[in-house]
């Protein structure tokens, strides 16, 4: 069956850094784009970073550009994001998806086919 599951979240200082990952298993992770999206508590979710199904485009959210970095092991079926420079408004759970996309970049989670169960960065002020 299909699996995406998150790890590396945590508590961290405002400033500090974090790496999550996300492995995916139960289907051709190569033929898909993967994305990272977030929910803050009383929030909306909303679109982080995603990356193409090989690595030769990246969209980033203007809030976390030149913060975050997505990247992709296609190997070892994982992706991953990179997180440095947290502020406290980073607070939220992280969610991988993928996206069977032929190439494109999909901000909206609708495009999204599946989803992992989401990892808790809280980041203290």
């Amino acid at each position: 069956q299909v699996q995406l599951v998150e790890s590396g979240g945590g508590l961290v200082q405002a400033g500090g850094s974090l790496r999550l990952s996300c492995a995916a298993s139960g289907f051709t992770f190569t033929r898909y784009t993967m994305g990272w999206f977030r929910q803050a508590p009383g929030k909306e979710r909303e679109f982080v970073a995603a990356k193409t199904r090989n690595g030769g485009a990246t969209d980033y959210a203007d809030s976390v550009k030149g913060r975050f970095t997505i990247s992709r092991d296609n190997a070892k079926n994982t992706v991953y994001l990179q997180m440095n420079s947290l502020k406290p408004e980073d607070t939220a759970v992280y969610y991988c998806a993928a996206d069977y996309a032929l190439g494109s970049l999909a901000r909206s989670g609708s495009e999204y086919d599946y989803w992992g169960q989401g990892t808790q960065v809280t980041v203290s002020s």
